[in-house]
């Protein structure tokens, strides 16, 4: 058995770029498809998630302003950390692990979403159970996440071929 050696600076520029545009992408769709209503983003998850670490509102609801509109930066912050982070990793296990990119990346994807948002967030408070989250919002993040890391595998597949 040979055992395939990981190019760990390709899969982190991979992953930085992938998880930027798909990160973008997952924005695009929450504008499309928004997994909450304005009273429960009053406060999203990632906010949610600092101020349960200990980060003050004052920082968690930071802003700047754009075309008259307050936007979020740190969840925006979160946002990419979190599509980058995770991109790099699907970027280091698909050389490794090449069954993880079944689906095109859509069944790592729901895996995601499943992980997060129906396992380890409710748990933690950070958002409703599973229960109590309306069918808009599972439809939203399911689909979202599904469409996020395919965005991921196509971009890290197509830098990667460009690479050889």
């Amino acid at each position: 058995m040979t055992m395939t050696k990981v190019n760990v600076k390709r899969a982190v520029v991979t992953g930085i770029a992938a998880g930027v545009v798909a990160g973008l992408v997952k924005l695009g769709w929450e504008n499309l498809l928004p997994p909450r209503t304005p009273a429960r983003n009053a406060t999203n998850p990632p906010q949610r998630l600092l101020e349960q670490l200990g980060v003050p509102e004052s920082v968690t609801h930071a802003t700047y302003t754009y075309s008259e509109q307050q936007m979020p930066y740190v969840s925006f912050i979160m946002h990419f950390g979190f599509s980058t982070t995770f991109a790099v990793l699907y970027q280091l296990a698909r050389q490794k692990f090449p069954v993880i990119t079944r689906g095109q990346g859509t069944l790592f994807g729901l895996g995601i979403w499943g992980m997060y948002h129906a396992g380890i967030m409710p748990l933690m408070g950070t958002i409703p159970s599973v229960k109590d989250q309306p069918v808009e919002e599972h439809v939203s993040e399911i689909l979202g996440h599904m469409v996020w890391m395919w965005t991921i595998d196509r971009v890290g597949l197509g830098m990667a071929s460009d690479a050889r």
